[in-house]
């Protein structure tokens, strides 16, 4: 038995994590691309269909989709290289990238833990602690919040961010630990700042990193201390200097795009409730993974729950205050919550109230902590000769198997956009969710459901919708037009017309009228239209 303790060491308790996280994630190999992001990110990005140095002089000197993220680029044009439009191979990446990154939380774990003093990765002599670091990597690798991110294609970012993020952190620890002991750590400072580099290429999440490595030389590291706090932020300044660089350029490209909204149409109070239930649901999700959408709207108007779940939070975050002292918690809070600001409704773009995809950095330490309590809870009952120790092993094994079933079953919603729009809908049954699968069985040539979808739309439109809801009885329109049913379809084009008339509408009303004999008509629609041709577009009108 001693013997095949003395294997268990921290590499292939990592190789082992991975391989579990690959058979978790395997069915995701079945999915298709969503209509939701990987148009622009994949199918219809002619960018990434090329390999030349045209290629990468634009990925890194131009902006491609808001964001500039070089690195994502490159690794979604290598996949269309070898797979062209085959979604299996993006699939494939991004597990083999998540699989890796749960092997590096399990490195991360025996580094963290190792410098708190609660394991060793030389002590071969017990079990305990191997199965602490394998419960680690699979509490953070196979938790249901982490399907968005490995199986929604366009997160090919988070994944990929996560591999140089976590990588940083590990060689960072691997510096504090060795500079602690007087040991010469120039080599490991500098991987970790190139692969901080690199995070930020791939996405822009990860500037919080910095102040993340500060925390860790408070705890567990005891670095951060009077007499050398200055010394460490001069050791930081190139991780900040980067860091500055990226929130620099984040900002002005949101702002030159107009994707960031306006302080004017979302205000500082409703930014503040909105975030403060943002981190009050990543919270409960994290315990409690049930209820997760591929899509989490903020309420119009803004709800009193939002109230009450905002004071919770804010609860939290003094009662963790008031433990500063004891640093463990307070700096655990803090790894959980840094990732998290930059997500946070203050710095609000698109319309999401938040998102399991923005738990794939912070979730990393609350996986180590609790696989820590969990392992200090056995030793305990193990140490008092209690049986309920064989009950807690029990327990988390049965834990994981309903984490791995329920991350299986979240996996299957986004298997095509008919699955992903439904599960939406299932779940918050918004007007915007019903005009994206309308639109999908549209093109389907499921005319009759995207007439039904349509027309829920419609009665669900509220706020930006409803303002502009004459876009819903076009395109319902043109379904009832395209199954043959012209009367309708007359009549939807006739209330878009309405609301506002623009000459594509009556070009299609035209259209319609034309199929139902009405010439006359038809001629005096054609003429109002003039000389507009061409596919029908989403127009907007000021509220």
């Amino acid at each position: 038995m001693i013997l095949r303790i003395k294997k268990l060491t921290p590499g292939r308790i990592a190789l082992a994590v991975a391989c579990i996280c690959m058979l978790v994630y395997l069915p995701s190999l079945t999915c298709g691309f969503v209509n939701f992001d990987d148009p622009e990110y994949v199918l219809n990005n002619s960018a990434i269909r090329q390999l030349n140095g045209d290629f990468f002089a634009s990925v890194f000197t131009q902006v491609h989709i808001v964001w500039w993220m070089p690195l994502t680029w490159i690794s979604l044009a290598l996949d269309y290289h070898f797979w062209g439009l085959n979604p299996l191979g993006y699939h494939l990446t991004n597990i083999l990238l998540h699989a890796v990154n749960a092997g590096l939380v399990v490195f991360i774990a025996d580094r963290l833990l190792t410098g708190m003093g609660r394991g060793n990765s030389s002590q071969t002599g017990s079990y305990t602690y191997p199965a602490t670091l394998l419960l680690a990597g699979l509490l953070w690798g196979i938790h249901p919040l982490r399907v968005e991110s490995v199986t929604w294609v366009t997160e090919r970012k988070d994944v990929l961010n996560g591999l140089f993020t976590l990588g940083s952190l590990l060689f960072y620890l691997c510096y504090a630990r060795k500079k602690g002991r007087g040991e010469a750590a120039g080599r490991d400072y500098c991987f970790s700042l190139v692969l901080f580099g690199l995070s930020l290429m791939a996405k822009s999440v990860s500037v919080v990193l910095p102040l993340m490595l500060l925390v860790a030389d408070w705890y567990p590291f005891g670095r951060l201390r009077r007499g050398s706090i200055l010394p460490l932020l001069v050791e930081k300044i190139p991780f900040f200097a980067m860091s500055a660089a990226m929130t620099v350029v984040t900002f002005y490209l949101t702002s030159r795009s107009n994707y960031r909204v306006s302080f004017e149409y979302f205000p500082l109070s409703q930014r503040i409730a909105v975030s403060g239930n943002a981190l009050f649901e990543y919270l409960r999700l994290l315990l409690v993974p049930v209820g997760i959408s591929p899509l989490h709207l903020i309420a119009e108007p803004i709800p009193f729950r939002y109230t009450v779940t905002t004071i919770i939070s804010a609860g939290i975050c003094v009662g963790v205050y008031t433990l500063r002292k004891q640093r463990l918690i307070p700096a655990l809070w803090l790894c959980f919550l840094l990732p998290l600001l930059p997500v946070l409704a203050f710095f609000q773009n698109g319309d999401q109230a938040f998102a399991s995809r923005f738990t794939y950095l912070p979730s990393v330490a609350p996986s180590i902590a609790a696989a820590a309590l969990i392992a200090g809870g056995y030793t305990k009952l193990t140490a008092a000769g209690n049986r309920y120790a064989r009950i807690l092993v029990a327990l988390c094994a049965a834990g994981l198997l309903i984490y791995a079933t329920m991350t299986v079953r979240l996996i299957g919603f986004w298997k095509d956009t008919a699955t992903f729009w439904t599960r939406a809908i299932d779940l918050e049954p918004s007007a915007i969710f019903y005009k994206e699968r309308g639109k999908f069985y549209y093109s389907q040539g499921n005319h009759d459901a995207a007439v039904a979808d349509y027309t829920a739309a419609i009665k669900g439109a509220t706020g930006y919708l409803r303002v502009n809801v004459f876009n819903l009885y076009i395109l319902r329109g043109e379904a009832f037009h395209a199954a043959g049913r012209f009367a309708e379809a007359v009549d939807d084009y006739t209330a878009a017309i309405g609301m506002y008339p623009h000459p594509a509408y009556y070009r299609v009303r035209g259209l319609a009228l034309k199929s139902l004999g009405k010439m006359r008509e038809a001629e005096e629609d054609f003429s109002r239209a003039g000389d507009h041709s061409g596919a029908i577009d989403w127009y907007e009108k000021s509220p």
